[in-house]
């Protein structure tokens, strides 16, 4: 049986909170040294310093361990907690207007570029003020990982998914049994829901009374949910869907709703 949506996404949350420890590790290694680092994990250790000195060994350097986790994180993020994106942002980059680097202005930015502020020989900033900044990056992502535990989280998305797995693989045995048409309709019908689902998990509001996919793709944009090429790529869908629907237009080919079919069930995984 195919891993359910919810096992996934969960899968996916503890793969990054895993890191996220080793992301940690990184940078408090940075922030103190090797000396102190390793005379912390021998105390952890219980006195094993060849276990110390081994976890040290394969500790990744702080700035390409932090930006893969940067990146995962912050996609997850613009996915399923919008709210928090510009907090999640806010933490890492460096304040446009700032005039100089401060204990209260530090940001994981500068850490990853090794920035350090000092006055009159005393430091005033390092990366050890990005620690905190990095704790509660995280705190964002465990608070995704919360919602998804909650019995009240998605269980409408998940039941929704299930039934637009199970009509696109109905799409699929009517393409098979070369009703393009047919299938097309249901695929279309489907990309519709999803992306109205979409809109209603960002709260982007749509004024038509029945909008199309075209309405759903064309407000996901202008509220920065999707980038321009999820927006063509959408577009180029619908636009399949609609030489479906209507049965003047020329014959929709047995390739063009293949395409269709599949491109619809990439768009239900990739875009929430």
């Amino acid at each position: 049986m195919a891993i359910s949506n919810l096992e996934k996404y969960r899968k996916d949350l503890d793969d990054l909170l895993v890191e996220a420890g080793q992301v940690q590790n990184s940078l408090i290694y940075l922030a103190y040294g090797h000396k102190e680092f390793l005379d912390t994990l021998i105390r952890q250790l219980n006195g094993d310093e060849k276990q110390a000195n081994k976890l040290i060994s394969e500790l990744k350097p702080f700035l390409s361990i932090y930006q893969h986790w940067y990146s995962e994180a912050l996609a997850i993020v613009k996915q399923l907690l919008p709210d928090r994106l510009a907090d999640f942002i806010r933490l890492y980059e460096k304040p446009k207007n700032r005039k100089e680097i401060s204990f209260e202005n530090y940001r994981i930015e500068d850490a990853c570029q090794g920035l350090r502020m000092t006055r009159l020989g005393e430091v005033k900033a390092d990366s050890k003020a990005a620690l905190n900044l990095l704790d509660q990056q995280i705190a964002i992502v465990e608070a995704i990982k919360r919602r998804f535990e909650s019995s009240l989280f998605d269980i409408k998305q998940l039941v929704q998914a299930d039934l637009f797995d199970s009509e696109l693989d109905a799409a699929r045995e009517l393409l098979k049994n070369k009703f393009t048409r047919g299938a097309g309709a249901i695929a279309g019908v489907v990309l519709e829901g999803h992306l109205g689902q979409v809109c209603e998990n960002h709260n982007v509001k749509i004024t038509k009374k029945h909008p199309s996919i075209s309405d759903y793709n064309q407000a996901l944009k202008d509220a920065d949910v999707i980038e321009t090429s999820q927006w063509r790529f959408h577009q180029h869908l619908a636009d399949i869907r609609n030489k479906c629907d209507h049965s003047k237009t020329d014959e929709p080919t047995v390739d063009e709703v293949k395409d269709l079919v599949e491109g619809v069930a990439k768009v239900t995984k990739t875009i929430f």
